[in-house]
């Protein structure tokens, strides 16, 4: 699918003029020197400038060799077009992000408006109208005892964010060694210093060691591969948590600031957990005086059925991460909730967090999210996704008769289906064959065959599905025709 700009037509054009005297020691930027001369831009030179001059993020470049970049050009509702004008189902929401769908033009008219009166004011001592009005939105669908609202552009931001405040607070209050924290194993939380720390997946930490010393793992709620037999859910739930207790007391309650846990485990594939494992770290963190974090980065905004996953297990965090959603990706914004208390050693005196992000906050961002919170609330989205949720897990359900197909675990509009060689024995690929099954087929595969989704071996091998909140019963029957037919051609080719 080409897209042209005519030289009258292309503003960018006269614009990009004065760059284009270059010496021949720099780089060849044909696909700007065609948009200057009013040439058609499209697949063709769009792959050739991506492979030449772009570095994309947490991606091999090694196949571009040989094959296209996936480039996609346009979103409308829940689907996404890529330049080659293939049609594909976002069965990823973006990335856990455009809960809303794409192009909603409320959002554009937000932007627009909020552009025009105040396009940029950083919150550093000063304050702006709509990011005092999206906190206190914010705090009305947030779980009880929140009274704080710190804003970032995004998840990683707010974890460093939490982790930064919980150091502060603790050696503002007379307990200076508080300063560990504890997440969970194969658990993502972002790629900054601070928060890859958190992370608990090697792979991606081994190449920046030596991270930020003091964070530290527990098991995860991998139900699927409890590592004991356990009566029922419940029973293994407990004795997850319980090893968050034993965690700190070997490294010392007077050392352990906080335990980060996502609602629903996004890396290794949609782990739950039920709510009795979430009443029981709430019981440890209070005991121990530990900061509990909710990471809802990718939780948030109904993709759980509830405006949070700390409202639907009730897990009464102290602070709480959100991102992506918040504005369904139309801008870049976090917020980070957070209870009085850790603000209260900063009311009087001289006292500063001396933290922040020059976007943080961002007034057309916080314009954008006030409007998609409002199409959330006019749509229904929230109870949209509780309703249909049942009826997503028992469409995915289905593929069971399946032999390559483990186990479907998630909740809302958030599932993984994992991959396994033997149904019975639970065994898992090789990591020759779950690279060879994965990124050798599935991915290119799914494409193909009408959906964007995600391929994953962080953990154990999982397809992941978390599609926009506009989409219904039909959209998950044709989800489940796509993953049928390629998931029976992967295990042909898994035993051929």
């Amino acid at each position: 699918m080409a897209i042209s700009e005519s030289k009258k037509t292309n503003p960018l054009a006269n614009l990009l003029k004065p760059l284009l005297k270059r010496t021949s020691s720099e780089p060849e930027l044909a696909l700007l020197d065609a948009m200057q001369a009013g040439k058609e831009v499209g697949d063709k030179e769009w792959q050739k400038s991506g492979k030449e001059h772009s570095w994309l993020h947490f991606t091999r470049h090694s196949p571009f060799s040989k094959g296209d970049m996936n480039i996609i050009v346009r979103g409308e509702g829940h689907f996404i077009y890529d330049s080659k004008g293939n049609k594909l189902i976002d069965g990823l929401s973006g990335l856990f992000t455009c809960n809303a769908g794409h192009a909603r033009p409320e959002l554009a008219a937000a932007a627009q408006k909020q552009m025009m009166e105040l396009d940029f004011m950083p919150l550093w001592s000063y304050g702006h109208p709509r990011a005092i009005e999206l906190a206190e939105k914010l705090l009305s669908i947030g779980p009880e005892g929140m009274n704080r609202i710190f804003f970032t552009t995004g998840g990683t931001e707010g974890v460093e964010s939490a982790w930064k405040i919980a150091k502060q607070y603790f050696k503002m209050t007379g307990k200076p060694q508080k300063h560990k924290v504890i997440s969970r194993m194969t658990a993502y939380h972002g790629t900054s210093h601070g928060a890859l720390s958190i992370t608990g997946i090697p792979a991606f930490k081994q190449m920046f060691e030596p991270l930020v010393p003091s964070a530290f793992r527990v098991p995860n709620t991998n139900y699927y591969r409890a590592p004991h037999e356990f009566a029922n859910e419940d029973e293994f739930g407990i004795w997850a948590a319980n090893r968050l207790e034993e965690a700190i007391l070997f490294e010392g309650p007077d050392t352990v600031a906080a335990f980060f846990v996502e609602p629903i485990q996004n890396a290794g594939g949609c782990f739950t957990a039920p709510k009795s494992y979430f009443k029981r770290i709430r019981e440890i963190c209070t005991k121990y005086d530990v900061i509990l974090v909710a990471d809802e980065t990718i939780t948030g905004y109904g993709r759980t059925g509830e405006w949070f996953g700390s409202i639907r297990y009730d897990i009464q965090p102290d602070m709480m991460i959100t991102a992506k959603a918040i504005t369904s990706g139309a801008q870049p914004l976090g917020a980070l909730f957070l209870k009085e208390k850790f603000f209260e050693p900063f009311k009087d005196g001289v006292s500063t967090l001396a933290h922040g992000y020059t976007f943080g906050g961002h007034p057309v961002a916080c314009a954008v999210a006030l409007a998609n919170l409002e199409i959330f609330e006019r749509e229904n989205l929230i109870e949209r996704a509780r309703t249909n949720s049942p009826i997503f897990r028992k469409t995915l359900e289905k593929l069971y008769d399946l032999p390559i197909v483990g186990d479907v675990r998630g909740d809302g509009y958030f599932f993984a289906v994992e991959i396994v060689k033997d149904k019975k024995t639970k065994e898992t690929l090789s990591r020759a064959e779950s690279e060879k099954l994965l990124r050798g087929f599935l991915n290119n595969a799914l494409l193909e065959a009408g959906i964007y989704c995600r391929a994953d071996d962080r953990g154990d091998p999982v397809i992941q599905l978390a599609p926009p909140l506009t989409c219904g019963p039909k959209e998950f029957d044709e989800i489940e025709a796509i993953l049928r037919k390629v998931l029976t051609e992967a295990w042909k080719r898994l035993n051929g």
